[in-house]
């Protein structure tokens, strides 16, 4: 009998599973999840957030890209790097872009009314209560503990931030650097500095030849009280320069409040003198005790002015460009995202926005950490910031504004 005939088949092994393309396995990282949780997400992080641009996007980033595994962290990034690219609230682009790649237009829309409707609630309420009893004299006492509280969620925030988007990429920590002190130095943060290091990067990875990327108000009949402000009702003519002059703010200025606040004062204090300085300085306060994004301080201004309707001319001017500029060129900046080129630009941005928040934070720790008192509790919140995740951030901004005023009674 045959040899090959009589023994007997053997099974062949099964060949291993061919590994998922990239697609795939970053789909497969993620945890689906409906718009609807999405919104309501950053609904509490609207009324909860705490801690300026830099900590949202922290939050935001812990939240939905470790803890939840909702979004990937290549969409995070993308979100990120267009929110550095474009002028207005970085937060609130970033939340935008987030909304949007989970349902589009619809999404992007949803997410950024849920993000700020809370703060903006919040600082109708105080705005309100301004107007009735003259002042916030018990804010500066607050704010010596919010503000040393604030820094060290910055801090926190911005080296997380660090490890996530440098690596051990030296021309990064480089760029990074850079605009660090620029920063630091200059007191604002630089556009030109941004895109000076995404060309470097560009340049230094690939060398390519560059080409150039395809990138109503009716006031009449309102009741008064909606157009009441600090000098009582104020003109249709105001109104419209209120909204014109906050869309300039929102159109033209990049990246954090630390940016946007010079640009304010010249405005409101210096040219129109809607404001007095102190005014202006407890507007800005007001944005920092309220959580959500910190230009939420223009719904304060916008009040002082002229009302309810001064408060949504101004948030209606500095939101909307913000949303304009992250839902019109979205659909081509994800196309183009994997790009080489572009990424190496993006990566190069990235890395000088990053270094424009340590160098933000520089900024306001300078004037935030007046003494011996506030550097404690800085430090003290450091601490507890990086020991322990189980203390959540507004429970530590409310005991540190507690301290403040116990420290400076008023």
């Amino acid at each position: 009998m045959d040899e090959d005939v009589a023994r007997p088949s053997c099974p062949e092994p099964p060949a291993p599973p061919s590994p998922p393309p990239p697609a795939a396995a970053a789909a497969a990282a993620t945890v689906p999840y409906t718009l609807r949780e999405l919104v309501v997400y950053f609904l509490r992080l609207g009324a909860v957030g705490f801690g300026g641009p830099i900590a949202l996007a922290g939050y935001m980033q812990r939240d939905l890209v470790e803890t939840r595994r909702w979004v990937a962290k290549e969409d995070y990034l993308e979100g990120l790097a267009l929110a550095q690219l474009a002028p207005g609230p970085l937060a609130t682009q970033l939340a935008i872009y987030l909304g949007w790649v989970r349902a589009r237009t619809l999404g992007a829309t949803l997410v950024g009314f849920a993000f700020v409707l809370p703060s903006f609630l919040m600082v109708l309420a105080i705005s309100a209560l301004y107007l009735q009893y003259g002042g916030l004299a018990w804010i500066q006492g607050m704010m010596y503990g919010v503000g040393a509280a604030v820094i060290a969620i910055i801090v926190r925030s911005a080296a997380k931030l660090t490890k996530l988007t440098l690596g051990k990429d030296r021309l990064l920590w480089s760029a990074f650097g850079v605009s660090a002190l620029v920063t630091a130095w200059t007191e604002s943060e630089r556009v030109g500095v941004f895109l000076l290091s995404g060309l470097v990067v560009l340049f230094w990875r690939s060398r390519p030849r560059v080409r150039p990327l395809p990138v109503a108000l009716g006031i009449a009949p309102w009741p008064v009280w909606l157009l009441t402000g600090l000098h009582g009702a104020v003109s249709r003519d105001t109104l419209w320069t209120v909204l014109w002059y906050f869309t300039e703010a929102g159109a033209f200025v990049f990246g954090s409040g630390l940016a946007i606040v010079p640009f304010l004062h010249g405005g409101v204090v210096d040219e129109y003198r809607w404001l007095t300085d102190t005014q202006f300085l407890d507007a800005v306060a007001v944005a920092m005790i309220t959580p959500g994004p910190v230009v939420i301080t223009v719904a304060f201004i916008g009040y002082l002015i002229g009302g309810v309707a001064g408060a949504c001319a101004a948030s209606l001017g500095v939101f909307l460009p913000c949303y304009l500029f992250v839902v019109l060129p979205a659909p081509y900046f994800r196309r183009f995202a994997k790009n080489p080129h572009l990424k190496a630009f993006v990566d190069g941005v990235t890395a000088a926005a990053t270094g424009a928040i340590a160098g933000a934070a520089f900024v306001l720790g300078r004037r935030a950490i007046t003494d011996l008192g506030s550097a404690l509790l800085c430090l003290a919140v450091v601490g507890i910031l990086f020991k322990t995740k189980k203390v959540p951030e507004p429970l530590l901004i409310l005991a540190a504004g507690l301290v403040g005023l116990l420290l400076r009674p008023t």
